[in-house]
């Protein structure tokens, strides 16, 4: 993602796009995900470096959108799907900033009627 300099930086962006948007947005507000964390993710000082295709993470989350779609059996991608392929792409950096905001990836899951 340009001007992200870390994955935490990344999925930052990716959750403040999708809580502003379609049926993923109107769950994320309804949990109470603002634009700020209720308290800092934990930091990565024990964790390397997530593995990501760097300036490619934008076709690895679309790939794993439309995934997600046809598994649905869907006519097209939507927000939900985009927030699953966001959590399969980034796994426990994307939780950690969920968790900061209040809420855990299986709820949000949950209420869009997700399963991963």
């Amino acid at each position: 993602m340009p001007f992200s300099d870390s994955p935490e930086a990344e999925v930052d962006r990716w959750l403040r796009v999708l809580r502003l948007h379609g049926r993923t947005g109107r769950v994320l507000q309804a949990l109470g995900i603002g634009e700020t964390p209720l308290r800092t993710a934990t930091p990565p000082a024990n964790r390397r470096h997530h593995g990501r295709s760097g300036d490619h993470v934008v076709d690895l989350v679309s790939s794993a959108a439309v995934d997600s779609a046809l598994a649905r059996d869907a006519e097209a991608v939507e927000t939900a799907d985009i927030l699953a392929a966001v959590l399969k792409v980034y796994g426990r950096y994307f939780e950690d900033v969920l968790e900061a905001h209040g809420t855990i990836a299986e709820e949000v899951l949950e209420r869009l009627g997700l399963t991963v």
